[in-house]
């Protein structure tokens, strides 16, 4: 656990593959698949999909009432190494399905919430249900110990970066990523893509860090569905 406590701190994100159980994996996916279908309306305005490129469906299935999500949370590894993470009396924001589309963009890169504050931040807990390959699209990318490097640089929301790692994580993989990563996901070339996100945070966060998100040209805050920050280049 220390090994991998230490991966994380340094690189911002860790990966586990197989690390729940196949059939969990099918059960979960049937039910996400079930709720969207196959072309489900996007939630955001025209202004929000155009600026962040962001093309994602939130579902929360908990309290929506589903308990076969329940699971996840409950797994005593997972619980383990988010508190080797996190520390003790770290808390449970929760759990967001986040479903793409076929030929969506996918995600442009972003912070889940600024990085003002290195001890105050939100982790991703992601879990594939169903496999990323480079024929699905999908792709997460992230930029390694980019969480210690501030605020993510003014740009274009889509480019590559130095740098940059693209994962494929597989049905049954653990992605961790810390707020601050600079992370995005590359256009679905695939019917649909989904991952579940089971977001904590450590002690003492505010409920609503993740409330604004920083992309490469704006911010956005989500609890007033308004640009709060133009980000363009001096």
């Amino acid at each position: 656990m220390n090994a991998l406590q230490g991966a994380f701190e340094r690189d911002g994100y860790l990966v586990i593959d197989d690390f729940f159980d196949t059939e969990l994996m099918i059960e979960l996916d049937q039910l996400i698949h079930s709720h969207f279908g196959d072309t489900p309306d996007f939630l955001h305005s025209d202004e929000f999909l155009d600026k962040a490129k962001t093309d994602v469906i939130p579902w929360f299935p908990q309290k929506a009432g589903v308990d076969a999500f329940d699971e996840i949370e409950r797994d005593s590894r997972l619980i383990e190494l988010s508190e080797s993470i996190l520390g003790s009396g770290w808390t449970t924001q929760y759990c967001m399905v986040m479903f793409s589309r076929q030929g969506s963009s996918g995600q442009a890169w972003h912070q889940d919430c600024p990085p003002d504050d290195p001890g105050i931040f939100n982790l991703n807990r992601l879990v594939y249900t169903s496999d990323i390959s480079d024929e699905t699209g999908g792709q997460l990318v992230v930029v390694p110990a980019s969480h210690k490097r501030g605020l993510l640089p003014v740009g274009d929301p889509v480019a590559e970066l130095d740098d940059q790692v693209v994962l494929l994580p597989k049905q049954g993989t653990l992605v961790l990523i810390h707020g601050h990563t600079w992370h995005r996901v590359l256009p679905i070339k695939g019917k649909y893509r989904s991952s579940t996100n089971y977001r904590a945070a450590p002690a003492g966060t505010p409920d609503d860090v993740t409330d604004i998100c920083v992309y490469r040209n704006m911010c956005y805050k989500f609890s007033t569905s308004k640009i709060i920050e133009d980000r363009v280049i001096s």
